[in-house]
């Protein structure tokens, strides 16, 4: 049951993070309800990172990734992993700019 919990929370605080920054929604191209519901699992802070599935990946070929980092805010920053959701988008085959800003995470590699 904890874990239920911890899942409603993560994605309660993604969902008005993202879709409730008006931002995020008109500035940045693609589907964030979708990034939402389709990867939330793969950069939650705990845990180990792990291959995205086909489903995330689809959505995230089709988000503006940049985009969407320059509107990382702290309280996102809180419950997800910068250093996953970087990872997730090189094994997408979209990977970020080495130097890119996802909230206070830069990108490394490349």
């Amino acid at each position: 049951m904890a874990i239920s919990i911890t899942r409603f929370v993560f994605f309660a605080v993604l969902v008005c993070s993202f879709t409730g920054n008006n931002m995020v929604s008109a500035e940045c191209a693609g589907d964030m309800q979708g990034l939402l519901q389709e990867c939330a699992r793969y950069v939650q802070k705990p845990g180990p990172m792990i291959q995205p599935s086909a489903g995330c990946c689809s959505v995230v070929k089709n988000v503006d990734l940049p985009c969407v980092c320059s509107h990382i805010t702290t309280e996102v920053e809180g419950v997800i992993s910068m250093e996953k959701a970087a990872f997730i988008a090189g094994a997408c085959g979209k990977p970020l700019s080495r130097g890119t800003h996802c909230g206070s995470y830069v990108v490394q590699g490349n």
